[in-house]
């Protein structure tokens, strides 16, 4: 997100500029600590449709970011410094949009920037979480340890939304395909036999009145059909960005059958591996949650989990907040519970990401094996609808002669 400001130097010139930064709180960090003294400081409003568009451009893929922190960690483990480790990672890097945020990076450091301001000016590549873990990392003196636990996070991250679109990704295909082949078959072949049926004088069955009527209204309307297709996505798109229509989609979302479940045991994985990694970097309870539930990518988990973080700074356990919460099942707070008590609270966090994480696993393969004798099941009574509305009326034509 990006940010306007006036500012006043320590000699007192006023300065105009912007920056880029995760929240309005990031962004006035990222000014107090070149020694400026704030006058205003307010977003940039950006038309919606070309912000989006130039963010999908921009997007840097999971597997992208997670070689180059492999990359990093490796790098300063070695005893590489800092301004030359990014010096490398930048002739390495092969991605445009990376490659140019390295460069900045690098440029942030030599300005004085600590490595967690630096990449916090990038927010469209490092999340609140990767920033968070990287500025403990400075204080703990861990860099790259914790560069090597986000590396193993994104990995699994990676590997985890890649199995669910690679067994979702078949069955659209197949529909994709269906569809054209039922928009090829009603506005292009049925009309042809059209002419044919009506001169003949037979009575026509139910299913080709219907798949007549369709095929007309289709042919003759077909622009107001695509026109209509195109606002209502359009709407619903520009709908479900806001802060309503995110909530209304996840609600929906959460409560499709087998879908949700599944979806739920996902946003629990993620939410323990983060939060086991944040605690691990050396964030208190409290901040892990509150980070945790921005990286979820669940506004429900999101606000329920900033509940839990609120609870938690009033003196209540973890496993108490969650306990009440319906979006965590029992076992989450009874082992979270088992972990505050014995003191092995990150333990417990792995278990549990390790319990759902092969959960979701084991729902991708069932759902698998399920939608496709689902699809070859309703694929078939489509089919037989099409060719019982064109084929029998043409044996009701051989009868009567």
């Amino acid at each position: 997100m990006k940010f306007n400001y006036k500012a006043r130097t320590k000699e007192g010139e006023l300065q105009v500029g912007n920056v880029d930064a995760a929240s309005k709180e990031a962004a006035l960090a990222i000014l107090l600590s070149h020694g400026l003294f704030i006058l205003s400081l307010e977003p940039v409003v950006e038309n919606t449709w070309i912000s989006r568009i130039s963010e999908f451009f921009k997007r840097v893929k999971v597997q992208d970011l997670m070689i180059f922190t492999r990359q990093f960690s490796t790098l300063l483990a070695s005893q590489v410094p800092l301004s030359d480790s990014l010096v490398n990672l930048y002739k390495q890097t092969t991605k445009p949009v990376l490659k140019e945020a390295v460069y900045e990076i690098a440029s942030d450091i030599d300005a004085g920037f600590s490595l967690s301001q630096a990449l916090g000016r990038h927010p469209g590549i490092f999340s609140e979480f990767y920033v968070n873990m990287v500025r403990s990392a400075e204080v703990t003196g861990r860099l790259s340890e914790v560069l090597d636990f986000l590396a193993d996070y994104l990995e699994k991250q990676s590997t985890l939304v890649s199995q669910i679109k690679n067994a979702l990704t078949y069955p659209a295909f197949i529909i994709a395909l269906f569809v054209v082949v039922v928009i090829i078959m009603v506005t292009m072949v049925f009309p042809q036999i059209t002419p044919i049926l009506q001169q003949s004088n037979v009575a026509l069955p139910v299913t080709t009145q219907i798949l007549l009527g369709v095929s007309n209204f289709m042919m003759k309307w077909w622009w107001t059909i695509v026109i209509m297709l195109a606002a209502v996505v359009l709407i619903l798109a520009d709908y479900f960005q806001t802060s309503e229509g995110k909530v209304v989609l996840d609600t929906i979302t959460l409560k499709t059958p087998i879908v949700g479940k599944m979806l739920q045991k996902l946003y629990v994985s993620r939410f323990a591996e983060s939060a086991r990694v944040l605690i691990k970097g050396g964030l208190t309870i409290p901040q892990a949650v509150e980070i945790s539930s921005r990286v979820i990518g669940n506004s429900i988990y999101q606000e329920q989990l900033h509940s839990a973080a609120e609870q938690i700074r009033k003196g209540r356990l973890l496993s108490q907040a969650l306990e009440a919460m319906p979006e965590f099942p029992p076992l989450v707070s009874q082992l979270i519970s088992v972990g505050e008590s014995t003191g092995r609270l990150e333990e417990l966090l792995g278990k549990i990401n390790d319990f759902y994480s092969r959960e979701v696993e084991n729902t991708v393969e069932n759902l698998v094996s399920l939608i496709q004798p689902i699809l070859m099941v309703v694929i078939g009574v489509i089919i037989a609808f099409l060719f019982a509305s064109i084929l029998l009326p043409i044996y009701n034509m051989s009868q009567a002669f």
